[in-house]
């Protein structure tokens, strides 16, 4: 993974060499370099998408709440076992 410092000054470099050319790029020959030169950047980060995320998330809701439910029957159990034990002595 590279650095922020690094990622910003690789960005500023090549913006730099865009804006900075001998002769001014077309509208969409810029936008198309810049958008490049962000994926670029981007896939140098650790990150995920949105659709990854969301489901990593909807992944997570589930296990928690199964954890609950099985911190509730221990929680249960426990209470059983206390309520023998005392009723055996």
């Amino acid at each position: 993974m590279l650095p922020p410092k690094a990622l910003l000054d690789a960005l500023s470099t090549h913006a730099s060499r865009l804006f900075n050319g001998d002769a001014p790029l077309p509208r969409g020959e810029f936008e198309a370099q810049f958008k490049m030169l962000l994926q670029s950047a981007f896939s140098k980060l650790d990150l995920v998408s949105r659709d990854e995320f969301d489901s990593q998330m909807v992944v997570l809701a589930r296990t928690r709440a199964r954890l609950e439910a099985l911190e509730a029957k221990v929680a249960e159990m426990e209470a059983r076992s206390a309520e023998s034990s005392v009723s055996d002595a």
